[in-house]
């Protein structure tokens, strides 16, 4: 059975989380998905307790398991987890572009195989210039995904204001997300759901 990896903060989870997703399942034959929400990702600030992020991913994944995951990076995660055999490793162009900044990405790329969800007009150029530079480039392989154009960063900005984001976000997730006035201070927003 092949076992597919999709990790992020999940911050909210939106339509472009869930389209990568699907398409990863369908393109790249992935019978089992884990959604791993970072419970503290070591590269960026995340102020939405990792509970509440579990819940909306829950909501924005039902058909798939999703874990926290308490790691801070990749490579730890994969270590500690060594009954996962040969997973595929589901990242966005943008962040393989950065992937050699990763902590030991070549040990990453030993651990896993890595599919690279691209969209027309992403330069090429920006990805091959990584996998000139690996050992192992072989492990890597793209597969494209229609762009929607959507930041998880711009949802929560929109959602503190008050707009509707119902478009951008599963259903399921904006439901929580209103219900709990999530990102919105003038809202009560505690952080839980």
């Amino acid at each position: 059975m092949s076992l597919g990896l999709y990790g992020g903060s999940f911050d909210p989870p939106h339509r472009g989380h869930v389209e990568l997703a699907r398409r990863a399942k369908d393109e790249l034959g992935i019978e089992r998905l884990l959604i791993l929400v970072a419970a503290d990702p070591g590269h960026k600030r995340v102020e939405t307790p990792a509970g509440t992020r579990l819940r909306l991913a829950e909501a924005a994944f039902p058909d798939d398991e999703v874990i926290l995951d308490e790691h801070a990076r990749t490579v730890e995660t994969l270590r500690a987890h060594p009954e996962w055999t040969d997973p595929i490793f589901l990242i966005g162009a943008d962040e393989f572009s950065d992937f050699l900044t990763w902590q030991e990405p070549e040990e990453v790329l030993r651990l896993t195989r890595i599919a690279v969800a691209t969209r027309p007009g992403f330069p090429r150029e920006r990805l091959d210039a990584v996998l000139e530079q690996l050992a192992q480039p072989e492990r890597v392989q793209f597969f494209e995904i229609d762009p929607i154009p959507v930041s998880s960063r711009v949802l929560r900005a929109r959602l503190a204001m008050g707009d509707d984001v119902s478009a951008e976000l599963p259903p399921a997730v904006a439901a929580l997300a209103v219900s709990a006035g999530l990102y919105a201070p003038e809202h009560g927003y505690t952080g839980a759901v």
